[in-house]
């Protein structure tokens, strides 16, 4: 089972390549080989998939009857915004230009991981994301896992 936690600070290169932390690129099952799935996230980031944490995603999507006009429109800005990329020897792998436009990444990537996923953000947007008081997330975990 794949597990991805934590936060870390990274940095593009002049190419738009990023090289995974080493406990996140550890932690990609070995039956993935060097493919990793990159897709546009909901809020403005990147959401990286081990290639078959990404098959059981697209099982779901590809499943949906093409003879419903929502499904196909979900199918249809689902499957635009993923691409498959690989890593080289030295655990980096090219962002493609227009997703690194899209999530505004630069210099500075913030890499989190997200259980079966990892995101990619800009710092800035990241913080936005984040809880400023740890009572409203205390709150909402009760909430929202009714603890």
């Amino acid at each position: 089972m794949t597990f991805f936690t934590s936060e870390y600070e990274c940095k593009l290169d002049a190419k738009g390549r990023l090289v995974l932390p080493a406990r996140i690129k550890n932690g990609l099952p070995e039956t993935s080989g060097n493919e990793l799935v990159v897709g546009l996230g909901f809020e403005k980031c990147l959401i990286v998939y081990p290639i078959l944490e990404f098959k059981k995603l697209y099982a779901k999507v590809a499943g949906l009857s093409e003879f419903n006009p929502d499904y196909r429109k979900l199918q249809r800005n689902f499957f635009r915004g993923n691409t498959v990329v690989e890593l080289d020897n030295s655990g980096r792998f090219l962002i493609p230009k227009q997703m690194l436009n899209y999530a505004q990444l630069e210099k500075q990537v913030v890499v989190v991981g997200m259980g079966n996923k990892v995101e990619l953000w800009n710092p800035e947007l990241y913080k936005e994301q984040l809880y400023d008081n740890q009572n409203e997330f205390s709150d909402h975990v009760q909430k929202y896992l009714d603890i």
